[in-house]
């Protein structure tokens, strides 16, 4: 990239930041993952490939435009001149300083060079935890390409909604205020920020901007793109960069928490960059990931390895503080393992500790115990051919009991895995689980299993919660003898508090099922989800798709339904 820098090739040797990076890592100053470690060796070995050329030039002069004229914005830095890490001058320098050479030029595009020593990396995905800096450097980089990169530059700030995409677009004005405080150099409107001499500017998209096609980008930064489920805004920008010789997209990011989503194609594809299983010169993948989740929580020290700033940026005792609240609820520990140490949130752990699900079973009850009680009703109402389950909650001592019905339809059974065929046997000799004629669930036996609770031990329902699958008419027969019924709509929202609730009531041995086995293999079946706003919701461990958490979704619905109705419950329950 041509840029009005005066300063000369750094001898690569001796004083580049990529080699400091990498010998304060070997030295064991620094702790850095297997990612990162495999990156650093993959870039010193191209320092000696005849295809590049490392000149530190631009990468130079934009560390000295930061250093000297960018200023922090938010506390507690505010106003202080931006001293950039080692992390981060190693990052700008490796990204800005590979350059083609002409023969690797051809060799790579099959073409001729159409101008001299073309900077390499097109994109970069900086992979770190929240907290390290990353949009105040991306900030800080936009600020310089404005300023002093080629004129005529358009700079867009995206991410996946507006809010997001602002925040680094805020960022970079609050910056150039301070920069530039009489507006002599620039100017700000709502289409964006612009550089009045050398016509450069930036502006924001999103994925909810209109008319996203047809522009034409010279660099972007991407924020936050784990909540992207599609490339929609990424390959606008990249079709944007088309007509460019060097254009630059940096896709800064945390873990997250959609599945299958635009993050993770790109971080698959990434890492067999990274391995060289693909060819391709143009991406640089900087990860700071863990290695294993256990050094977490047994070594303090490996936790440097998402979180290159901490200690400086990061407060360790912010750590800390989120350590302890994931040993007390598994959607923190969900959220920290995934935003703090960029671990994916997936659904292969279970939702609750075999010790947490077995707290409840040290006192059995008999039903005849909850005569003439008040209880709340729950139900999930399966798909035809699929398990369903209905639930009584009764409240005692300031303690939950609970009873249970499973209904499967005959033909059912004989798709189920062997290993689960002999236990379905068992239950349903034990009267744990009706089976139902032909190939459909009968929604009457469920009503008859609720007007048995009421004739044979006088129970009263406060409330009865159910799903919205199939419901309408099992619903009016329900309401028609005599329940009031409330629906609970299986989404983030609604499930997330009672599953919390539920969880913290087991830890603290406040629910009673009787050692119930085939809810206790609910229960074990079920795994957390949890979305970018920490709320969590009940989902089949991954790769068990045939395993049933019906038994737990009805538990989650009872306290939902609970919650809701909690003093009229507490105090009918009382009298």
């Amino acid at each position: 990239m041509k840029t009005n820098s005066t300063s000369s090739c750094v001898n690569v040797r001796t004083s580049n930041y990529l080699l400091q990076y990498k010998a304060a890592i070997d030295r064991g100053e620094i702790i850095a993952g297997q990612e990162l470690k495999q990156l650093l060796n993959n870039l010193v070995d191209d320092l000696d490939n005849p295809a590049y050329i490392y000149d530190t030039s631009d990468a130079d002069f934009r560390i000295s435009f930061i250093e000297n004229f960018c200023r922090h914005t938010k506390s507690p830095f505010y106003g202080l001149p931006f001293h950039l890490e080692l992390w981060e001058k190693a990052f700008i320098e490796v990204f800005y300083s590979f350059k083609w050479s002409d023969e690797g030029y051809r060799e790579y595009y099959e073409e001729e060079p159409q101008k001299p020593k073309l900077r390499r990396f097109k994109k970069a995905i900086l992979l770190i935890a929240r907290k390290n800096g990353k949009s105040t450097l991306c900030a800080a980089l936009c600020l310089t390409e404005l300023m002093v990169g080629t004129g005529g530059n358009d700079i867009v700030c995206s991410s996946n909604d507006d809010s997001q995409a602002d925040l680094i677009f805020g960022e970079i004005n609050n910056m150039r205020e301070q920069f530039d405080a009489k507006g002599k150099r620039t100017h700000k409107n709502l289409r964006g920020i612009f550089n009045l001499k050398n016509k450069s500017r930036v502006f924001k998209i999103s994925d909810k901007t209109r008319n996203k096609e047809g522009r034409n980008i010279d660099g972007a930064i991407l924020d936050e793109s784990h909540e992207m489920k599609t490339n929609v805004i990424a390959k606008s920008i990249d079709q944007s960069q088309s007509t460019k010789d060097e254009p630059w997209f940096i896709n800064i990011t945390t873990e997250g928490f959609v599945n299958d989503g635009y993050l993770d194609q790109e971080l698959k594809y990434a890492r067999q960059v990274l391995a060289k299983e693909i060819e391709d010169a143009t991406l640089l993948p900087w990860f700071y990931t863990q290695d294993s989740e256990q050094e977490i929580w047994q070594d303090p020290g490996t936790w440097q390895k998402s979180n290159p700033s901490l200690g400086t940026i990061k407060k360790v005792k912010y750590i800390k503080d989120q350590i302890r609240k994931a040993q007390r609820d598994k959607a923190e520990r969900v959220f920290m393992l995934s935003k703090d140490f960029n671990i994916k949130s997936n659904n292969a752990a279970a939702w609750l500790l075999a010790e947490e699900i077995a707290n409840a079973n040290d006192q059995p009850f008999d039903l005849e115990e909850m005569r003439g009680r008040v209880a709340i009703g729950g139900v999930d109402l399966s798909k035809s051919g699929d398990l369903t389950c209905a639930r009584a909650l009764f409240l005692k001592d300031g303690k939950k009991y609970t009873v249970s019905q499973y209904f499967i339809p005959e033909s059912k059974l004989t798709q189920l895995p062997k290993e689960d065929l002999e236990r379905f046997k068992e239950w349903i000799k034990d009267d744990r689980i009706t089976v139902c004629d032909g190939n459909e669930n009968d929604f009457r036996l469920v009503t008859a299993w609720f007007i048995k609770l009421v004739k044979e031990y006088g129970i009263r329902f406060l409330k009865i919660g159910y799903d919205k699958w199939s419901a309408v008419y099992w619903v009016k027969e329900m309401e028609e003898a005599g329940f009031d019924m409330v629906r609970v709509v299986q989404d983030w929202a609604p499930m997330s508090e009672p599953m919390k609730l539920v969880e913290a009531d087991l830890r603290s041995n406040l629910i009673y099922y009787n050692n119930d086995s085939l809810d206790k293999w609910c229960l074990e079946n079920t795994s957390i989800q949890v979305n970018s706003k920490m709320e969590q919701m009940p989902v089949k461990i991954q790769g068990k798709d045939d395993k049933k958490i019906d038994g737990a979704v009805t538990l989650i619905i009872c306290y939902r339904v609970y919650i809701d109705n909690r003093s009229d419950f507490v105090r009918l329950s009382a009298a």
